[in-house]
């Protein structure tokens, strides 16, 4: 099997921590590889490759935060990812530093014998005519291209072609379970277990609009967007695409999906560490 290796951009610790998991993985009788940026802080930059080769691969790794995780995830397609956490709450990260050689080991034989236990989290993507964004693992959110007073867009939701709220807001947020607890809990969302299948609707700093929804992860959200010259959609705070306005927007889970091997992060600890 091919296992491809990303440690966070900048980090000491995670790029000693990839090359002692690479080494593992050697030792183990698997192909693997770090990927350029990671090699590049070893000294050995002629040997790594781009994230881009991640879909190629059989096992990616993450050793970093949540953020190395989503990176790649970007970059991933439908390999499974285990991760790492270096960072402060880990919820997609589960594997602590002390047990990764094991854990990392442990998955590439789980693979060798047929036996790879892999989750499955929604990614979503957005449509506009003939448009499509790039998929996201948090969250899409369809905004005018400045927020705060005097700004926002006039809009109208509806999911699966019913209206559910409309008025003026900052923009409309659609996330996953897993994105629950980025943009949209600062937005002032639910909190959505990774157990539930469905996705949360919110209006961001509505001044009227309807609480915060959850539906089906199968859900169509369909955001259209009028009082502004354009519209902004964005993919999990990174992809940004601007949109004549008037437009219609509409949300809806993709494929592939966000697919996570090792042992499962513990959802209610992660929480704990919020607070």
């Amino acid at each position: 099997m091919e296992v491809g290796i990303v440690a966070r951009k900048g980090s000491e610790r995670a790029v000693s921590l990839a090359a002692d998991l690479r080494d593992a993985v050697v030792a183990a009788g698997e192909s693997v590889w770090l990927d350029a940026e990671t090699a590049d802080a070893l000294g050995e930059g002629d040997r790594g490759r781009s994230v881009d080769a991640l879909g190629g691969a059989d096992l990616a790794v993450a050793v970093g935060g949540d953020g190395t995780f989503l990176f790649v995830a970007r970059n991933a397609g439908d390999t499974p990812i285990v991760g790492v956490n270096l960072g402060e709450v880990g919820f997609l990260n589960a594997v602590p530093p002390a047990d990764a050689e094991e854990a990392v080991v442990a998955e590439v034989e789980a693979f060798d014998r047929g036996e790879l236990d892999v989750r499955e989290a929604p990614r979503l993507a957005a449509r506009a005519g003939d448009w499509t964004s790039v998929p996201a693992a948090n969250e899409i959110v369809v905004q005018s291209g400045r927020r705060g007073p005097g700004a926002g867009v006039d809009y109208e939701v509806r999911v699966d072609g019913s209206r559910y709220s409309g008025g003026h807001a900052d923009g409309v947020l659609v996330g996953t379970p897993t994105g629950s607890t980025a943009y949209n809990l600062s937005e002032r969302g639910p909190l959505v277990s990774p157990a539930v299948s469905g996705l949360v609707v919110n209006e961001m700093a509505a001044e009227t609009g309807m609480p915060p929804l959850v539906v089906d992860v199968d859900a169509a959200v369909t955001v259209a967007v009028e009082g502004v010259a354009e519209a902004v959609v964005v993919s999990d705070g990174r992809n940004k695409t601007t949109l004549k306005a008037p437009v219609e927007v509409t949300v809806e889970r993709t494929t592939p999906p966000m697919r996570i091997a090792g042992p499962p992060s513990d959802f209610f600890e992660a929480l704990g560490k919020l607070s």
